[in-house]
């Protein structure tokens, strides 16, 4: 058996970003049903949450369900959306345990009332927590995020709110679901995937990027403090000279 890792006086990163991935093949080896390998990914991101808390970090965020998961079977999608709900009626609860702030990005717009409701009762009764910020991506893709700000950006430069000459990084950040988050310091994408999958892409720009070949239900703190450990072996210069 490995020996633990010890994280005392490592660079802790203040930002984790998810992708959760695996959770079809966690289910599939185990001859169950797709539903059932979503069920363990749950549980594993309530560990998660506690497990960062933990170590230190101050903002977690997950991508739970992608503008392009509306593509999945049909009943696939429902057993998702039923988990959803279940999840966020069950978050609150933990939220206000747990001194946890909750923030939902991505496009609400596309999501039944009843969950739209949930989002702002979890948004509204954590606000004023001061533990961990937990941040779900829920109907979320980076292009339909930049897309939703540059057409509101431009909204506001037509209607004279903007001066298109005064338009900074800044000024686009401000326009994104993140706006208030700081960038994320480290990305870990689960199950041995090596791409972004129109995650955060405005974000990242910066952070450091850690993949594993672990299937994210079996994912947990030792996993964690390993992506910890390598993000403590990289150089972050941000594009200048050391």
């Amino acid at each position: 058996m490995a020996a633990k890792i010890d994280v005392t006086g490592m660079n802790i990163p203040n930002h984790v970003a998810i992708i959760l991935d695996g959770n079809g093949r966690w289910a599939k080896k185990r001859f169950l049903p797709r539903k059932a390998g979503h069920a363990a990914g749950a549980r594993t991101v309530e560990k998660i949450i506690e497990d960062a808390h933990d170590l230190g970090i101050k903002y977690l965020t997950v991508y739970a369900f992608s503008t392009e998961n509306w593509n999945r079977p049909e009943d696939e999608v429902k057993d998702l959306m039923k988990l959803l709900r279940d999840y966020l009626s069950n978050c609150i609860e933990r939220a206000n345990k747990n001194n946890m702030r909750c923030f939902v990005i991505g496009d609400k717009t596309g999501l039944d009332q009843d969950i739209v409701d949930r989002i702002e009762e979890l948004e509204q009764c954590s606000k004023d927590n001061t533990g961990i910020t937990f941040i779900i991506a829920l109907n979320y893709g980076s292009r339909d995020e930049i897309k939703r700000a540059t057409r509101q950006i431009a909204m506001d430069c037509k209607e004279g709110k903007l001066n298109p000459e005064d338009i900074t990084e800044e000024t686009i950040s401000s326009y994104l679901d993140t706006k208030g988050i700081p960038d994320p310091d480290l990305l870990i994408r689960t199950s041995g995937e090596l791409r972004l999958s129109n995650y955060l892409l405005w974000q990242l720009a910066y952070t450091e990027f850690y993949f594993t070949d672990v299937l994210w239900p079996d994912f947990n703190k030792e996993e964690l403090k390993k992506a910890i450990l390598k993000y403590n072996q990289r150089d972050r210069r941000f594009g200048g000279v050391k």
